[in-house]
């Protein structure tokens, strides 16, 4: 993890990080936490693994839906840090 950003409040709330892949490409990581858990204890350099739908920006790209869908329309994703998965 790289960076750890403010939440974004605007609409449905979201816990947003920027990670950097192997590659170097780095994402931001916007993870609804009006639909799943804060994720706890975040830190820079914190390793993660995610599930969640891409979508590319000029800035290396988001992934977003990182939680259960409760209308069942997009598969379900999740995070998992420290042992916990987050979803």
């Amino acid at each position: 993890m790289t960076s750890i950003l403010s939440d974004d409040l605007d609409g449905s709330r979201h816990q947003r990080f920027i990670i950097e892949l192997k590659s170097k490409q780095t994402l931001l990581i916007a993870h609804n936490i009006d639909l799943a858990p804060r994720i706890d204890g975040l830190s820079l350099n914190d390793q993660i693994e995610f599930f969640g739908e891409y979508e590319w920006n000029d800035k290396g790209g988001v992934i977003h839906w990182t939680h259960d869908d409760p209308e069942e329309i997009h598969v379900n994703g999740w995070i998992f840090h420290n042992n916990v998965i987050y979803q």
